[in-house]
């Protein structure tokens, strides 16, 4: 049989399975029982050596869900070794009334299932799976599987890799954790988008004074703190932060209407910034201010008020120095003293972002895999969210080339209520690993027939 005849054969098995994986409630966040997260390992250790995984091995690290590291050596010297990734925690489900079904029971949607985590990321555990079995566990490349259970919450696995490099040492990696534009659009990332948080806090008074006897002269803290933010961004909505970079993006992005739909802008509603999407998203800069203390509207007292702080995130170009971004702000907001107050300012967590080396022997490996598993012209885009362990990994094997794609796509709802998998999209990134392989194998003179 051709490789998609036998993806094809396998689908019903892979399906069945993945109900299997997403039922099990695998949120590693504090709070949430640990049983469930060593449930989902278990089951991926026993699917893995079902599908002829022979060296499936457990890493432990300190306050860390257990790491799954599998290894198949290559089937000749001269064949090339590919690391696969993913992780097997999810999200929690957030609040259960906004489902249309339960979240930890995989329901049937038109053209595939849905249940928390099954895009994010246990589909693409599965694609991970379907290959090993589409080539009887014995693929034309050697393989090194890691998969983590703590990637949402983030864990001491970031920064491992680096530390222990031989464990990770591979020709390329395929980073399972993206996926798709839109359906049927084969896809690669090549950037994920740095991020950082600023605590940016005011006080003015003791404590809240009477606001007919004192307003107009006692200096309102959220005034000071809404005009400093203000001055985040200029009048287009573009960030107004100097030295933040921002370069043209060149690649594919969404249609204005699509982002609309897909974001939940209310109708009249203009987007904010100018310039393309790909811009605003991808390849410049995005302060959003995600929380702020102040007195909530319902228990409001007629009262200036003393103290207020916000909380920023920002998003940052994928080649943007992460400490040189995040000082970039805190410059910014230490140097304004609106009304004549100064601001207390306070740097907060900050990770790096990404962009893969394109044009070698693996991405172009991967550019005809794409083709073969979506009949389509692969597209190119990045991300403004961030794989912690994707900079651990590229650090620990500098010169292994890195691909970032997967059975999710844009519309599958990660992160929110209502998450889905599309069977279509499945069974295509299926393909296209497994044709990857053969690629990669046949570039490196390793055969690759499949």
């Amino acid at each position: 049989m051709d490789l998609s005849s036998r993806v094809d054969a396998l689908m019903d098995g892979l399906v069945s399975d993945l109900e299997r994986l997403t039922a099990i409630p695998s949120v590693a966040f504090p709070g949430f029982p640990p049983e469930p997260v060593r449930q989902a390992h278990d089951l991926l250790v026993d699917l893995l050596r079902g599908a002829g995984v022979e060296r499936v091995e457990r890493l432990d690290l300190p306050d860390t869900a257990p790491i799954i590291v599998a290894e198949i050596p290559p089937p000749s010297p001269d064949a090339p070794t590919v690391l696969l990734y993913g992780h097997y925690d999810v999200q929690p489900a957030g609040d259960e009334s906004l489902w249309l079904s339960p979240p930890f029971e995989p329901t049937a949607v038109e053209g595939g299932l849905r249940a928390r985590g099954i895009a994010d990321d246990k589909s693409n555990l599965l694609v991970h799976l379907g290959v090993l079995r589409a080539y009887g566990g014995r693929p034309p490349v050697g393989l090194k599987i890691v998969i983590e259970g703590q990637e949402e919450y983030g864990s001491a696995f970031d920064d491992y890799p680096p530390t222990d490099p031989d464990r990770f040492a591979c020709d390329a990696m395929v980073i399972a954790d993206m996926g798709n534009l839109r359906p049927g659009s084969p896809t690669l990332t090549t950037g994920l988008r740095g991020a950082a948080e600023v605590v940016v806090e005011v006080r003015t008074l003791a404590e809240p004074r009477h606001s007919g006897e004192f307003g107009g002269a006692a200096p309102d803290a959220m005034l000071v703190l809404l005009k400093a933010l203000a001055t985040l961004h200029d009048v287009h909505g573009d960030v107004a932060v100097e030295g933040l970079r921002r370069e043209e993006w060149k690649g594919t992005t969404y249609t204005e209407e699509e982002f609309r739909s897909l974001a939940g802008v209310q109708d009249g509603i203009p987007l904010i910034g100018s310039g393309s999407l790909g811009e605003r998203l991808w390849s410049g800069p995005a302060i959003t201010v995600i929380g702020i203390d102040a007195p909530s509207v319902d228990h409001a007292a007629s009262a200036v008020v003393p103290y207020a702080r916000a909380k920023l995130n920002l998003r940052f170009h994928p080649e943007q120095d992460p400490r040189e971004a995040r000082g970039l702000l805190v410059t910014h907001l230490e140097s304004l003293r609106p009304f004549g107050i100064p601001l207390t300012v306070t740097p907060g967590d900050t990770g790096p972002g990404f962009e893969p080396a394109t044009g070698g022997p693996a991405y172009r490996a991967a550019l005809a895999a794409l083709r073969e598993g979506w009949g389509a012209e692969p597209a190119f885009v990045a991300s403004g969210g961030s794989i912690p362990l994707v900079n651990g990994l590229s650090k620990a094997v500098p010169g292994a080339e890195v691909l970032l794609f997967g059975a999710q796509d844009s519309m599958c709802n990660l992160h929110a209520p209502n998450e889905r998998v599309l069977f279509s999209e499945l069974r295509s990134a299926v393909i296209a690993e497994a044709a990857f392989l053969r690629e990669f194998a046949a570039a490196h003179g390793g055969g690759g027939a499949a």
